[in-house]
């Protein structure tokens, strides 16, 4: 039975992935609405993974690096490949330029958090989340459908608007910024209960208006933090200690633990049987 709880949030994370990958097969016919909604879910279960393994404390360092391999998938390549083919395919020869610099964000960003704040309790996110980043550029298209979209269009160029939001998304992933997680609903504190109230008031307006919905409210995190930062002192540098995580290597014990958030932090590599890695 343990064995059976251990794999349970590997199959969301693999779920992920299947989302990430079929929103790629979509765009690539056109049907950008439908590859739009399918990385939104694909968040909804990076969400569920890491909850699953929290709660059934079941997490692995294979479930960590799983997930995060899974991530650049789905929530770099597929959303930058989304918009590839919605706004750059047509445009000049170096536009997909801008996919690239996106996608190696999200790498960046993701093998950061992996040495720096992976298996850790966070307040935080250093960095604007890669979810957020690819369900912002993933929930663009079925806002263009919507009535708030037609009223903004005639002041908005499209493609420079879509050129600038991915560059400042590139941006945030690999700057210091800090952004707030999902706060923690609850009955028994006033902070409990403003996290209750945050995820109603998202829950009712995501099912009631999802298509005008999100795209805002993926705008309106990425803002938050910016000015968040900008109040705080502009870009709030790292922590010594999490400098010294982000420049020091990855390290294999003999027991296979590995960084400080898997286990006790070592200097060298020491496998079995005096070899070198691989």
């Amino acid at each position: 039975m343990r064995r059976v709880v251990i794999v349970v949030p590997s199959l969301f994370t693999l779920f992920n992935l299947f989302f990430g990958i079929w929103s790629m097969v979509l765009a690539s016919r056109g049907e950008f609405d439908r590859a739009g909604w399918y990385i939104f879910f694909a968040g909804i279960l990076d969400a569920l993974d890491g909850r699953v393994a929290r709660l059934s404390k079941t997490g692995t360092r294979f479930g960590a690096e799983l997930d995060s391999l899974v991530d650049v998938v789905s929530f770099g390549v597929a959303p930058a490949f989304l918009i590839y083919q919605l706004e750059f395919a047509s445009a000049g020869q170096a536009e997909w330029i801008f996919c690239y610099f996106y996608v190696m964000a999200a790498a960046i960003r993701l093998a950061r958090f992996n040495i720096t704040q992976a298996g850790r309790s966070k307040r935080y996110f250093i960095g604007l989340p890669s979810p957020a980043a690819g369900m912002t550029l993933a929930t663009f298209y079925p806002f263009t459908t919507t009535e708030a979209w037609r009223h903004l269009a005639p002041y908005l160029p499209r493609h420079h608007l879509m050129q600038f939001v991915m560059i400042l998304l590139s941006i945030l992933m690999v700057s210091n910024v800090r952004y707030a997680t999902m706060p923690r609903a609850g009955l028994r504190s006033v902070r409990g209960l403003l996290g209750l109230a945050t995820v109603l008031f998202i829950l009712v307006f995501g099912i009631l208006e999802h298509d005008a919905f999100f795209f805002p409210l993926g705008i309106t995190y990425m803002a938050y933090g910016v000015l968040r930062a900008t109040v705080l002192g502009f870009f709030l540098e790292a922590s010594e200690d999490e400098e010294a995580e982000i420049a020091g290597p990855i390290v294999i014990t003999d027991g296979g633990s590995m960084g400080d958030a898997f286990g006790p932090r070592t200097r060298g590599l020491s496998p079995p049987g005096g070899g070198t890695a691989s």
